[in-house]
């Protein structure tokens, strides 16, 4: 897949394409159904797939201040769009100067004169342009003025009898509430969290429980305080996963004011300090809890070690 910083790094000789457009965060089930209709539009028509994307979160210049948790790092999500046979992939820099753009010249200056876009593809809820003026009406319109047709993708919703449509506003909500098990059904896989191992004050050697405490983006989707059954994720020449309790809070029964995300890898033992790591969130534990004692802490530390080896089996 090739990967181009802004619209203006599309190569000159690029031909005509299948685009799809949008911030495409955690892409998630729904994202995917628009993606792959994306890519088999374009192998239907022997043109390329492309994906455009923006960087930051439009909301954080349009309303600096309101940036959403962010489901997935750029580069995660750069390899899980390259893994649904995209040809390339556009990241915008979405800068203030870009955001006052009106929904002609995008798709004048963007979809027609970088891509020359044969088809592009959307979802119905698809806005575009300054204030987010543009809809799938305007794209249509314009689509006809400058030879590109407009393909609807249906939004993906669950199974069940709720009908709830799979949207990163909703994931959010999932991972915020701890619901990691409904977060993983609407990302198609597991919740991933992402960061770098740092020192904590060793409180989990004392206990005979070591810890690997994860720093992570300011704008990270952490799941709601309590513990979790993951997998620990390592890359580079150590790549491999392994089980992990992660406990996620303030240390309650030490008195901690600062909110942690701290893992114990179950069979591991080895150093994992400075290394970048991943957890995928499988299944909620518990709730944090107080408790009077250290005997009574390290009691519930075995419990959820043996709870997480339960349900990850």
């Amino acid at each position: 897949m090739q990967r181009w910083r802004g619209y203006e790094a599309v190569p000159g000789g690029w031909g005509r394409s299948v685009v799809t457009i949008g911030v495409f965060d955690g892409v998630h089930r729904g994202h995917q159904a628009i993606i792959g209709h994306t890519v088999k539009r374009a192998r239907d028509l022997g043109l390329q797939s492309v994906v455009i994307t923006f960087d930051p979160h439009p909301s954080e210049v349009v309303r600096p201040g309101s940036h959403p948790a962010v489901l997935t790092e750029p580069v995660r999500k750069a390899e899980l769009i390259e893994q649904l046979g995209v040809d390339a992939l556009c990241v915008i820099p979405f800068t203030p100067e870009f955001s006052h753009k009106s929904p002609d010249n995008f798709v004048h200056d963007v979809l027609v004169g970088a891509l020359h876009a044969a088809a592009v593809v959307v979802g119905d809820n698809f806005r575009f342009g300054h204030k987010a003026a543009g809809d799938v009406a305007l794209l249509e319109r314009l689509g006809r003025q400058f030879g590109f047709t407009v393909e609807e993708a249906p939004l993906v919703s669950d199974d069940g009898d709720d009908g709830v449509v799979f949207s990163s506003t909703y994931i959010r909500s999932c991972v915020d509430a701890g619901d990691v098990r409904a977060a993983a059904s609407a990302l198609g896989r597991p919740h991933r969290l992402a960061g770098v191992v740092v020192r904590g004050d060793q409180r989990g050697r004392e206990l005979g429980f070591p810890t690997a405490n994860l720093m992570v983006h300011r704008y990270a989707a952490v799941p709601a305080d309590g513990v979790y059954a993951c997998w620990l994720i390592r890359g580079g020449e150590n790549a491999g996963r392994w089980p992990a309790s992660v406990s996620i809070g303030t240390n309650p029964t030490f008195s901690g004011r600062e909110r942690r995300v701290e893992a114990y890898v179950l069979d591991f033992a080895g150093d994992l300090y400075g290394e970048r790591i991943a957890l995928d969130f499988v299944g909620h534990l518990r709730e944090m809890r107080t408790y009077d004692g250290i005997e009574a802490l390290v009691a519930q530390i075995r419990e959820d070690v043996e709870q997480t080896r339960v349900m990850l089996q």
